[in-house]
């Protein structure tokens, strides 16, 4: 058998204006349901967004990507979501919303270790 497992991944964007359909990638939600596990790493280039839009609210954006983190990590920092399954909490962030911090499109690919492929495509997609 192998020991890769089928994983699905969204970037999270920040979108500042909307009317303008730009937006920078700054996280990464990793799913594998074979590991019971759920991810995300971010990393938020301040320069990058304040390009986009010199008004846009950082410590709101901030705020909403430790909140992503949070609901990953279960637990008390998950709030609402921390009896739910790791994918559950997963569908839930990738659900559409029109916030600021939005999820792009789920794609997968397949993993031995799904902790390490969340840090992948992080330098891959966002840094």
């Amino acid at each position: 058998m192998s020991d890769r497992h089928v994983f699905e991944y969204a970037l999270l964007r920040v979108v500042p204006r909307v009317e303008r359909g730009e937006c920078v990638n700054v996280g990464v939600l990793v799913y594998c349901r074979a590991k019971s596990y759920v991810g995300a790493r971010t990393h938020l280039d301040e320069g990058r967004l304040l390009a986009l839009d010199p008004r846009v609210d950082l410590p709101g954006v901030r705020a909403a990507l430790r909140a992503v983190e949070g609901v990953c990590a279960g637990g008390d920092a998950a709030g609402q979501a921390a009896e739910d399954d790791p994918g559950r909490r997963f569908r839930w962030l990738i659900a559409p919303r029109s916030t600021i911090v939005q999820p792009g499109p789920v794609h997968t690919g397949l993993t031995a270790d799904p902790a390490a492929e969340t840090e992948r495509l992080l330098d891959l997609l966002v840094r």
